[in-house]
This record gives structure tokens, sequence and C-alpha cells, in this order.
């Protein structure tokens, strides 16, 4: 298997708050991370001695993968060249259809799904009979372990995974593509529209539209999230919901402080929340709203568009003390028995020293 190696470029500061705390290969787009798509064609090595070196932003696809593998190194430069990239962070929404379509081949290629229980619904068009042979159900997935019993399917538009040892409770709504991650619970009654993807360990209910949710987070109650993009280890309160269309219809533009200039995202963009952050119970976000790494919402009515790395709640002029920021991580690992590592201190104290910094001027 030849091996690659997957480097961050200056692009890596069009994926703020997300970059922050991890590489853009470890981002998630469809059911995996860009990582390990890549990982089903070749050795990714992080040693530097890798016989290629691909920008950690690129998406595989069946032409690229192949023509690494033939190995001609000016066909694999001009593959590479014109293979599609993640631009920003509104991609990782945009390509979320595409991508779990892929990541699903990947996946289950050559395999059988555990058994669909008899108690689901799945539910069938007669548009979905003509491409799909009559075969209810042909795009859904259950891992060893998963739960899904009295829910309704929906596969029609797309393929359903559902993890190991994922849970899905009666009364949950699924219209495909949509990936649930391993370990993670969908709760009762939850309404999931396409393309959605909850990574591992997550919690969610309410209403959920075209979404990604990293891994290790929370979205457990009712409240609407749409063309969002949530980190690992954020919370969201109960009744929470954000907008994601402006009442004109125009373009939502998204802040990015590293950069110091606005994004635009098209017009549908929810919340893009980084890792370690959460909100208070029935938080409104505006649409377009990003929020960094660690941030503690909450406030009276609309948040603002852009809250920075360790704020503490609307105010500007507050911020998240850093002893504290830590505490607090440390109790809601201990909800999923996980610690935090002295490695993401580093990081944390890092993000934290920067944003103090440009808070003060200093």
């Amino acid at each position: 298997m030849r091996s690659i190696s997957l480097a961050d470029g200056p692009f890596a500061d069009d994926f703020f708050p997300f970059s922050e705390t991890r590489t853009v290969a470890d981002i998630r787009c469809g059911i995996l991370t860009i990582r390990q798509k890549w990982e089903y064609s070749f050795e990714v090595s992080d040693s530097g001695k890798a016989e290629i070196e691909i920008p950690s932003n690129i998406l595989p696809d069946p032409f690229l993968t192949e023509t690494i593998r033939k190995g001609n190194p000016a066909a694999v430069k001009k593959a590479i060249d014109q293979a599609y990239k993640l631009r920003n962070i509104a991609d990782i929404i945009k390509m979320g259809d595409q991508e779990i379509r892929r990541d699903f081949e990947l996946i289950t290629g050559g395999r059988r799904t555990m058994p669909i229980p008899e108690s689901n619904r799945i539910v069938l068009s007669a548009s979905g009979q003509e491409k799909r042979s009559q075969i209810p159900g042909e795009q859904i997935f259950m891992e060893p372990g998963a739960v899904v019993e009295h829910c309704m399917l929906n596969d029609t538009e797309g393929p359903i995974y559902i993890g190991k040892n994922a849970f899905v409770m009666e009364g949950s709504m699924i219209r495909g593509p949509f990936a649930l991650g391993t370990g993670s619970v969908v709760k009762m009654g939850t309404k999931i529209y396409g393309a959605t993807t909850v990574g591992p360990y997550c919690t969610v209910g309410g209403e959920i539209k075209n979404s990604v949710i990293f891994g290790n987070s929370n979205k457990a109650h009712d409240g609407y999230l749409g063309d969002s993009v949530i980190g690992e280890w954020c919370n969201i309160g109960g009744g929470t919901s954000n907008s994601n269309l402006k009442n004109n219809a125009g373009t939502i533009k998204l802040w990015n402080p590293v950069k110091n200039t606005f994004l635009d995202a098209g017009q549908k963009a929810g919340l893009f929340m980084g890792d370690y952050s959460r909100c208070a119970i029935n938080t409104s976000f505006n649409s377009g709203t990003v929020v960094g790494v660690c941030a503690n919402v909450f406030g009276k009515g609309l948040t603002p568009t852009y809250l920075s790395s360790f704020s503490w709640g609307y105010d500007p002029e507050a911020g998240y003390d850093f002893e504290k920021a830590i505490r607090d991580i440390i109790q809601w690992k201990k909800l999923k028995n996980k610690i935090l590592s002295p490695d993401e201190i580093n990081v944390l104290k890092s993000i934290f020293d920067r944003q103090y910094k440009a808070d003060h001027k200093t």
C-alpha cells in the first residue's frame, strides 16, 4: 500500500474555529473525517516520510486515488491540482450530501447490514422503487450492536448509516442521507433531515437538518439545528434554535477573525461552533453565527454573529477564566467517561493566550 501524508497549508486559516484544535485532515465531512477517507486506500503517515504529500483539504475520489496508485508523478500532480478541495467551513455542509454517499459505499461495500427490525417503517416512494429495484431499505445499513425500533426510515433520497452500538429511540423520523456514529443516541421523536452527520458518542434530539456534529457533543432536546457545524465536546441547551436564512434571503457572511474578513456562505448558513463551547437553554442564534473554542454562550435576545474563543456570555469585555474553563471541561468529559489530556490543555492554553492578547491589544 502506498503511503501519503496530509499537510495543512495557509488554507487552514479558512477553517476557523475547527482548525484551532485539529488539523484540517481531522475535520469530519460526510460519515468520516478527511483522514479516515484516505486511510481506506493508503497508509497515511504523519512522520514526513510518505511517498506523496497531499493538501489536507482535498476530498479523495475514485479517479484521484487510482491515479495515485498508478504512481506516475506528472499524472498524480495534475490529479491533485484538479481534485475538489474544501475551501472553508461552509463547504463542510455543502459537501455533506456527496460525502455521506461516498463514505457509505466505502464503509459498507461487500458487507451485509445487521437485520433491520420489522417494527420500523421503511418509506419507499414509487420513484424510489424504480431506482432501487423495489427493495425497501436497500440503502440502510446497521452496524453490530445498533438498536433501532419503532422508527420511520426514509432512504429514497440517500443512504442511512447507523454505527456500532448506536441507539435510535422510538418515534424518530429519519430521512437520508444520514449518518449516526458509534455509540451515539437519537432521542425519542427526533426529526432528522438529510444531509446530516452525527459523529460518535453524541446525543441528539429535536429537529436537525443538513448539519454536521463532529463527535462527543450533545444537542439532546427540542429546538432546531440547521445548516450548521458543531465541533467536539459542545453542548446545545434545551430549546435552542438557530436561523439559517436571512429575512431578505440574501447572502450570509461568516466572520473569520484569523483572516480578519467575512466569508460569503451563500443563502443558507446556520451555527458554526468550535470545540468545548456550549450555550444556555433557549438560546437563539442568528444565521451565520461563528462561535470560537471554549465559549460559554448566554445572554438576552439573539446572539452576536461572532463570539470569540473563551467568551463569557455576550459581553465582549468579559472572558472565561482559563482555570475555571479547564475545570468545567473536565466535568463535561466525565459525563462520557473521558479525561482531558495534558496535550489538550496545552492547545487550549495557546488559544487562550492568543485570544487574550487579541482582546486586550497587547
